[in-house]
């Protein structure tokens, strides 16, 4: 089975952070915490029974932007996807530096 994407224009809230989340039909995490949820078996299809949470785990560049590195804490499937323009430029601090749980917890209490 080739790999496809489906566009999906869906707005959320972050199971994460509370945050309200305006989908633009690419939007697969939140911007604020940076973490998603595993629906998805190939971008878009909703075809995941999963349904675990997967925070940020790393962070690198490539090709002069940042790659997000999440992990599904229920089943342990790894994925990667860009960084969006209006992700938190405190939350990929925190990620780059180790302590994006530090962060996320500090956004919860305010």
């Amino acid at each position: 089975m080739a790999k496809q994407f489906t566009r999906r224009q869906e707005d959320f809230v972050c199971e994460v952070c509370g945050t309200y989340v305006s989908g633009n039909g690419y939007t697969n995490h939140c911007p604020v915490c940076l973490s998603s949820k595993h629906v998805d078996v190939y971008p878009g299809d909703r075809a995941s029974s999963c349904g675990g949470i997967m925070p940020a785990t790393g962070l690198e560049i490539k090709n002069g932007g940042y790659v997000i590195t999440q992990t599904c804490q229920k089943c342990g499937h790894v994925r990667k996807n860009k960084a969006a323009e209006n992700d938190s430029a405190k939350a990929l601090r925190a990620l780059s530096k180790g302590d994006l749980s530090t962060y996320i917890q500090e956004i919860k209490k305010n």
